[in-house]
């Protein structure tokens, strides 16, 4: 083993463990219709203009802008009806000077036409004419040719998640397949003899699993598949079967509990021997969470986590998140964020992180950040949270009253 317990900054722990852990993004060809929510693995360009003809925008009638300049109530323009445009169709006709067309919105623009008079500012006079009351502007009421996108122009970036817009833009443009990322694997095990399946009774001194459960949420919520390996009881052979099988299924592998420096806890060490380098990081300077471990085993990554529901949240969102974007070759999302004002004094040690709970509040038009305060092995300081802050490295503590960053669960 490389390191036992010297404690990294948050920073310095992740920039070890990505010396170790650059690995390649396999990907796969589905359908367009199935790929909300998947990384996009290849770039996309348009292969047609958007839209491919002038639409109009609004209901009423094409022209020719010039022969409406100067147009008024009281002197109206005088125009010739050439004809109607027929939703969904192209337009049969073109439009000659002082001629009109009727068009409805979304429909073809005739050629000869520039703009669209909206219907209410004009007035049917006869079968074959219509006054217009007020001038338009070329271009004025519609959308042209390419003005949505151009042929050949980027549409989406490597890296991107797919939202519904966007799958509604590609469609738009005919694009029926994607390339994404194939998720990732994580794999999620649970230590401990004290720890119970949730569907079974407690015995005295046991605890019902939570990790497992919050832990694939995360996993999934992050873009990966998850697979919940049980409950493994503090037996060294047991642990090193289950993890030996794990490493082979996954790709990346999360223990739960076991991970402080005690004679019972072997996750270090058997961490260390499931591939080189091993555990790379034992120990980051952040509470909750400080007993954390980071490892690259044979080029998967192995994480020990804290078996706190709190410290385990807090860990998995600062290092096993961003390595299943690394895994998904994901753009780095922005985190939800609001900011809030602190409703009480908070202390810090400084040189360690502080991750602390908060609910929001609202008070006299004022959004409040309420710490929600609880040791980190009690799972409704989470559930009883909206979020969470963060006290820097440097700093001693926060004041209340003081403007605060809440991070969104």
């Amino acid at each position: 083993m490389t390191e036992l317990f010297t404690v990294h900054t948050p920073p310095a722990a992740w920039a070890r463990f990505i010396e170790h852990f650059q690995p390649s993004v396999r990907t796969e060809r589905i359908a367009t219709a199935d790929a909300l929510d998947r990384i996009l693995a290849a770039p996309l360009t348009a292969p047609q203009d958007l839209p491919e003809f002038a639409r109009a925008t609004v209901d009423g009638y094409a022209v020719a802008a010039v022969d409406t300049y100067g147009a008024t109530p009281g002197l109206p323009a005088f125009l010739a009806l050439a004809g109607e445009v027929p939703m969904g169709k192209a337009a049969a006709f073109a439009i000659g000077p002082g001629e009109a067309a009727l068009v409805h919105t979304g429909g073809m623009i005739p050629p000869g036409a520039d703009a669209v008079v909206m219907i209410e500012d004009t007035q049917r006079v006869a079968a074959d004419s219509i006054e217009v009351f007020r001038p338009v502007a070329e271009g004025q009421n519609v959308v042209q040719v390419g003005e949505d996108i151009r042929r050949g122009q980027p549409i989406l970036t490597v890296g991107q998640r797919l939202r519904p817009q966007d799958l509604g833009g590609l469609m738009a443009l005919g694009i029926t397949e994607v390339t994404v990322a194939i998720p990732p694997v994580v794999g999620i095990i649970s230590t401990g003899d004290e720890v119970a399946p949730p569907d079974q009774p407690v015995q005295p001194g046991q605890v019902r699993d939570i990790n497992s459960y919050t832990l694939a949420g995360l996993a999934i919520r992050a873009g990966a598949r998850a697979i919940r390996y049980g409950i493994v009881p503090d037996q060294r052979a047991a642990l090193e079967a289950v993890a030996a099988r794990a490493v082979q299924e996954c790709d990346i592998v999360v223990f739960s509990a076991g991970s402080s420096v005690s004679y019972r806890d072997m996750t270090a060490d058997v961490i260390d021997g499931l591939g080189r380098p091993g555990v790379l990081v034992h120990g980051v300077s952040v509470k909750p969470g400080k007993p954390t471990i980071l490892a690259v085993c044979d080029g998967k990554a192995v994480f020990g986590l804290p078996g706190n529901p709190v410290s385990a949240m807090v860990i998995f969102d600062l290092f096993i998140t961003p390595a299943i974007g690394l895994l998904l070759g994901a753009q780095k999302a922005p985190q939800p964020t609001v900011k809030a004002r602190l409703a009480r004094n908070l202390a810090s040690d400084s040189g360690r992180e502080d991750y602390v709970q908060v609910r929001l509040e609202t008070r006299d038009g004022e959004l409040w950040a309420v710490p929600v305060l609880g040791k980190s092995n009690l799972i409704y300081t989470l559930v009883n949270a909206d979020g969470a802050i963060k006290i820097p490295l440097d700093a001693n503590g926060l004041r209340a009253g003081e403007w605060v960053t809440v991070m969104i669960h």
